[in-house]
């Protein structure tokens, strides 16, 4: 098996895996809206959903070892691909057209993006002052992004995206810096960014299970958009990259970027209502580790010959 399919191999897993821990996320969001993130963090059904990412996150990186970034990283948008019936399937329903409409516009924009950003590895990394520049900018954004207001479902989605890619920005720097043989391992360089990739990486997490509580397929679109376009801009910004194709690129990517922008709209207005959830269903069985979820509780049911009184049945 040669190293480039070895790479896809794993970048396919790593994509399942992240698309059920996102429509896990999303249904434990749905059935407790109103809970707190001290309750969340005590839920067993929400570490699984830590652990799916965690494991689809070492698959990515292990997936980078063997293949290129141009071809490992366009692979990750097909988490949506992968969210969007698998969230319909549990919810016991059929994937709308329109669904498929927004997901394919989504992954068309995406696709244009990657692109015209898809190019060598940069040789530079950032800086302790300017990773720290990053950080605060981040903060105030993702601070703006996660006020009251409407659309908490796509800010929120918003802020998760661009602290993930942050974190993956500065994770370069954490790694060219822990290698370059230059300087200790342990410097304050990379213990300083090290620590700015795990608030970021936290962040971004409990940003999008705040962010699926409005449904899954519009906020995972935009954490799918966000996260590269964040990354791509530190790049830009600060790694000296270049958009691929002069001016012609740049019209890609902002049609690119016009696409996806569609697609995350045509989604995020097809947020079905929630239903039972099949038992069968992998996502559901891990759903069911979290004692008192809604799949174990009455639901209160009108009878059918009896519209006015109220019963328990089970779900």
């Amino acid at each position: 098996m040669s190293a480039v399919l070895v790479a896809v191999v794993l970048s396919l897993v790593s994509t399942v895996a992240y698309a059920a821990a996102a429509v896990a996320q999303e249904r434990l969001a749905s059935r407790s809206p109103g809970s707190g993130t001290l309750r969340m963090l005590g839920s067993g059904a929400w570490w699984w959903s830590v652990g799916l990412n965690a494991g689809a996150a070492l698959l990515h990186v292990v997936a980078l070892k063997y293949g290129p970034l141009t071809v490992v990283q366009p692979l990750g948008a097909l988490t949506l691909v992968a969210a969007v019936p698998m969230g319909a399937r549990l919810a016991g329903r059929r994937v709308s057209a329109v669904e498929w409409r927004g997901t394919a516009l989504t992954l068309l924009g995406l696709a244009a993006i990657l692109v015209t950003a898809s190019g060598p590895a940069p040789d530079d990394v950032l800086s302790v002052p300017e990773a720290l520049a990053v950080a605060g900018a981040t903060a105030a954004l993702i601070g703006a992004l996660s006020r009251p207001g409407a659309r908490p479902g796509l800010r929120h989605a918003s802020a998760s995206g661009v602290a993930s890619g942050v974190a993956s920005a500065l994770t370069q720097t954490v790694t060219v810096a822990a290698t370059d043989r230059s300087g200790p391992l342990l410097s304050v360089q990379v213990v300083g960014v090290a620590l700015l990739v795990a608030a970021f990486a936290a962040g971004g997490l409990l940003l999008s299970q705040t962010a699926y509580r409005g449904g899954l397929g519009g906020p995972l679109a935009m954490v799918t958009l966000a996260n590269p376009l964040a990354a791509a801009v530190i790049g830009l910004a600060l790694l000296g990259e270049r958009l691929q194709g002069g001016p012609t690129g740049v019209l890609l990517a902002l049609a690119g970027a016009g696409l996806a922008s569609w697609g995350v709209v045509l989604l995020s207005r097809t947020a079905p209502a929630a239903v039972p959830a099949d038992d069968d269903h992998p996502v559901a069985a891990v759903l069911a580790l979290e004692p008192g979820s809604a799949a174990a509780e009455p639901a209160l049911v009108p009878r059918p010959h009896d519209p006015g009184h109220l019963t328990a049945a089970t779900r």
